[in-house]
């Protein structure tokens, strides 16, 4: 198989007198708004399948396809459109949720949380405690470390 690529609809609701309605509502006085991303997936390329739907909606919030506040689809119906599992998409969902840019709400679906600088902010703090629990610093002292640096950035933390 060859690269695929779909427009997936991110169906978004908002409250009567949102700046960002459309003319079509429901009786409730909500508007709908639709947001068309574009998701690539290549069943040839050796990424992984999760990977490829994860950097894609990352690719499509950090270009503002989607913001803060916009619900995806649910995922089994992404996965339908894009023609995999949708265990697949649940994985990169999860993916991105633990990078801080998507968010689950129990009857509210997943929604997008954040930029992905955040994820960005995300993944460097992850690395940094692997990092200091390699070198035997434990959590509460790494913690104390950043609380240093960030009131004093001037601040010598290595005692020289």
């Amino acid at each position: 198989m060859g690269r695929l690529a779909h427009r997936v609809a991110l169906v978004c609701w908002f409250e009567p007198g949102s700046s960002r309605q459309f003319d079509s509502g429901d009786h409730n006085g909500h508007s709908i708004a639709v947001t068309m991303l574009s998701v690539r997936v290549d069943q040839s390329d050796p990424t992984m399948l999760h990977d490829q739907v994860a950097s894609e909606i990352r690719r499509a919030i950090a270009a503002g396809e989607a913001a803060p506040g916009d619900r995806l689809p649910p995922a089994k119906d992404f996965a339908a459109v894009l023609g995999v599992n949708s265990n697949t998409v649940l994985r990169a969902f999860h993916q991105l949720r633990d990078e801080g840019l998507l968010e689950f709400r129990r009857g509210k679906g997943i929604t997008v949380a954040g930029a992905p600088e955040r994820g960005l902010v995300l993944a460097r703090a992850r690395e940094l405690v692997s990092f200091a629990r390699s070198q035997g610093v434990r959590p509460d002292e790494l913690a104390r470390l950043i609380e240093q640096i960030a009131s004093k950035p001037s601040i010598d933390v290595t005692g020289q």
